[in-house]
């Protein structure tokens, strides 16, 4: 399988909220291992208010999927809680994959 694509998405917490947003991507996970086009998925802690997810694809069709698909839908519920801003989501291309 060739992994040529990727989302960075960059979340930034209202602050008290990064637990809660740490526990939210915690049960994320589930979404993601039921998506058959996400080849690897990652949550990040980067501080205590600056959080982040990293995805890879094979195909634009799994990104797409992806994006449209129940943990950008799960993350927009909760973004008025949790989130000091809007996520800084980046559609990125993989140069390099192991």
């Amino acid at each position: 399988m060739t992994v040529t694509l990727g989302i960075l998405a960059l979340l930034e917490t209202q602050p008290g909220k990064g637990s809660e947003l740490a526990e939210f991507l915690k049960e994320a996970r589930e979404l993601a291992i039921a998506e058959e086009g996400t080849v690897s998925w990652y949550a990040f802690k980067i501080s205590d208010t600056s959080y982040g997810i990293f995805d890879t694809f094979a195909t634009y069709s799994a990104r797409t999927a992806h994006i449209n698909g129940q943990i950008p839908a799960a993350l927009a519920k909760v973004a008025v809680d949790l989130l000091a801003s809007d996520p800084d989501i980046r559609p990125v291309d993989v140069l390099a994959f192991k």
